[in-house]
């Protein structure tokens, strides 16, 4: 799987790409209602990012706007976003209503996920206090330091390997508000090494107070993370577990199915798994008379016969 298309929403707001310079002069959605885009080229733009955004600032409100995605920045492949991020912090005083914001909506053509460079994104977190949702794609050059932010609810970070400092950093947080918290861990072949270790502060619950929705996934570690979870404290408070586009297979669903009860749960979401089909009816079973929604979808098959060796993850490159 590849990422082919741009986010359609953002904190419940449609996405809208602010023109580019040649398309300017058309009327403009009121600040407060959409989800704005701002992207450039990501090869050889004729514009900076930071100049579409001061174009952006000179024809909207900023007082009213809610929510802002990153595209594209400028050359992509070879820099991150530093530029972007000062001029979002040298708006932060006219963005007073700033409640979502994602970095790096960057599909395949553009960049590919383990390609996008990108930098340190505290800064964004302690410069825009209420914020309630905030995601960044790419995990190469990525930085997440211990922050502490009162107000998001949402963290999202994608990648085709996330590396075990971002892990950490975001372990060491203090986001008591956070209800989602969404990490896709990748593949070390693309720099995500974390280990079930560096988990273990999600896990155990403590972290977190608020947190309901948990998404550890597209790692090629899933049956260590599934069979960690069949015991983790985190699990009896959760409405949603996430563990899809990895590498799960048989040993991990067995774990899940044999732990703790999970019929709390209102959704399970397992699909682009390695699960035997008989395993896969029992999981079925034993959850859905519950209520539970479970995501079975998107059967796999490894590349070889050897079902460890061939299994992989949704995303990579």
């Amino acid at each position: 799987m590849t990422i082919g298309s741009h986010l359609q929403a953002l904190h419940g707001l449609p996405a809208f790409d602010f023109p580019d310079a040649d398309a300017m002069g058309g009327e403009l959605p009121d600040p407060a209602s959409v989800a704005w885009r701002i992207t450039v080229e990501a090869y050889e733009s004729d514009e900076a990012w930071e100049d579409a955004f001061a174009r952006f600032a000179a024809a909207v409100d900023l007082a009213k706007v809610r929510s802002l995605i990153v595209g594209a920045w400028s050359e992509v492949y070879d820099s991150g976003p530093d530029k972007v991020v000062s001029a979002l912090l040298g708006s932060r005083d006219r963005l007073p209503e700033l409640r979502a914001l994602f970095v790096g909506d960057i599909t395949f053509e553009e960049c590919e996920i383990s390609w996008i460079n990108q930098g340190d994104v505290t800064p964004l977190l302690d410069g825009f206090p209420e914020l309630e949702e905030f995601g960044v794609r790419g995990g190469m050059g990525l930085a997440f330091g211990a922050a502490r932010h009162d107000r998001l609810r949402s963290l999202v970070i994608e990648s085709g390997g996330l590396p075990a400092e971002v892990v950490r950093g975001v372990a060491a947080c203090e986001l008591p508000s956070l209800e989602r918290l969404d990490l896709w861990l990748g593949t070390s072949g693309y720099g995500g090494d974390a280990e079930l270790a560096d988990l273990g502060p999600f896990l155990a619950g403590t972290r977190l107070p608020r947190l309901r929705r948990l998404a550890l996934r597209n790692s090629e570690i899933q049956d260590e993370i599934a069979a960690a979870l069949a015991a983790a404290p985190v699990v009896a408070r959760l409405e949603v577990l996430d563990l899809s586009m990895g590498t799960l297979g048989d040993q991990g669903a067995a774990a899940l199915l044999d732990g703790q009860p999970l019929t709390h749960l209102r959704e399970l979401d397992l699909h682009h798994h390695f699960i035997d089909a008989q395993l896969a009816g029992r999981i079925r079973r034993a959850l859905e008379p519950s209520g539970v929604t479970v995501d079975l979808d998107d059967v796999q098959e490894p590349w070889d016969d050897d079902m460890d060796s061939g299994r992989f993850t949704a995303v990579a490159e």
